[in-house]
């Protein structure tokens, strides 16, 4: 690829492919359109019929992601009869562009295969030109940042914001003359979204995996033992509190910089808040706020945390467990705590269990709030749960699902590298 001088004012990218030089033409969207696929509004019932369990998958705003199909998400499926009567001749096409109008707007994906969608709510297609723009490029361009921040312009809602046929005339986009370009651009693109996917996949996978062993590993309602256990291990689990299993809990809910007189830096010592405790790793990218050594020692006086402490988030998100990765020095902040286990209490497990349906269900159960549920330590202090009698066993489990969070970090890094790749090539390679 070519970087282009940014002296040159030209109807240029930023980042071009070598062997294109010329401007890029100002066009109104619908100039590249040739027709649009939009059966809003239309459901099973209003034509007599209803989903059946199988037969052709429907797709909607809520499976079609960036970049991507989602087939598990809300699936919903029509037989022949329901999606000849539905598609009623305007059949999809592999490669044909989909977006979503509302709720979330602005989703793009392309219909992966000739097998047969049946396009449903808040989500159309689109049928290009094809002397005038690809569809590889078409779904690239409407995530560009300059069009989705004109789309966006365009929406009208308030929380949910939607897009209509009749707001997406007003749009104008800057596209290359040469299909040639729009071609390599499209590939590019394509490939890069495949490869997003492909790690979205593992890791959706990989949380999935983790969800069923949480479930069998850990007693449910009404038992003493788990449904699956290493073997070497019998006899029940002891029931106790919670706040059992830790000798120390750290709270500084409520502390802020400016009630010392400071403010937060660019660098230091990391915040951990409910914004970057996520389930099973920190997220160092989110909201980062750092403060020096002075607002350390001031804010967490005599106390430290230590790698393995269990941080447990209270409320926006209720919940997410995770544990300090290191001893560089860490500042716990708003709407999260850190356990400190006792002896008798592995880290690893105490983390795991605090995930464990029955836990996270009777969590939900004595919270308090609407939408943003919470709990308080009053609360959290009268919860029990089951728990090994022998050390050795809270070890293996403990020990067992540290390595599987481990693996879930590592590709949720991977991934989320290569979003923050395609964002940049977005920025630099569009109008």
């Amino acid at each position: 690829m070519a970087k282009i001088d940014d002296s040159v004012k030209k109807k240029v990218p930023e980042l071009r492919f070598k062997g294109f030089t010329d401007d890029w033409e100002e066009r109104k969207f619908f100039e590249s359109i040739a027709s649009t696929i939009d059966f809003r509004g239309r459901t099973p019932k209003k034509l007599g019929m209803d989903w059946s369990d199988s037969g052709y998958l429907a797709l909607s705003a809520l499976n079609v992601k960036n970049g991507y199909i989602d087939p598990l998400a809300d699936a919903h499926y029509g037989d022949e009869k329901l999606y000849r009567k539905w598609m009623s001749g305007r059949e999809l096409k592999k490669g044909q562009v989909l977006f979503t109008t509302e709720a979330p707007m602005g989703n793009v994906a392309q219909v992966p295969d000739d097998n047969g969608y049946i396009l449903s709510q808040r989500t159309v297609a689109f049928e290009t030109k094809e002397d005038m723009m690809t569809n590889d490029f078409l779904a690239v361009l409407l995530k560009s940042p300059l069009v989705f921040n004109n789309l966006s312009a365009l929406s009208s809602g308030g929380t949910a914001k939607g897009v209509s046929q009749k707001s997406l005339k007003g749009l104008s986009i800057t596209v290359p003359l040469d299909i040639d370009e729009q071609q390599k651009i499209g590939s590019f693109f394509k490939q890069l979204d495949e490869t997003i996917a492909l790690h979205q996949r593992k890791l959706d996978l990989l949380k999935e995996q983790k969800k069923g062993y949480l479930q069998k590993m850990f007693p449910k309602n009404g038992s003493k033992i788990p449904e699956l256990r290493f073997n070497g291990f019998s006899g029940d689990w002891e029931e106790r509190k919670l706040l059992d299993n830790v000798d120390k809990v750290l709270d500084y809910r409520g502390k802020s910089p400016t009630k010392f007189g400071m403010e937060w830096g660019t660098e230091g010592y990391l915040v951990l808040s409910a914004l970057n405790v996520k389930n099973g790793y920190i997220d160092k990218s989110v909201e980062a706020k750092y403060g020096d050594q002075e607002l350390f020692e001031r804010w967490m006086g005599s106390n430290r945390l230590e790698k393995g402490d269990v941080l447990f988030t209270t409320e926006a998100p209720l919940g997410n467990v995770a544990q300090v990765p290191d001893d560089k020095g860490y500042i716990l902040n708003q709407r999260a705590v850190a356990f400190k286990s006792s002896k008798d209490t592995d880290n690893n497990f105490f983390a795991q269990l605090l995930r464990s349906p029955i836990v996270q269900n009777t969590l939900n159960a004595n919270s308090s709030g609407g939408t943003a549920k919470g709990i308080g330590m009053k609360e959290f202090a009268k919860l029990n749960a089951h728990v090994p009698k022998t050390f050795e066993e809270q070890q293996k489990i403990g020990s067992f699902f540290k390595q599987l969070d481990n693996t879930i970090a590592l590709h949720q890094r991977k991934l989320d590298l290569l979003k923050e790749q395609k964002k940049g090539f977005l920025q630099k390679m569009f109008v």
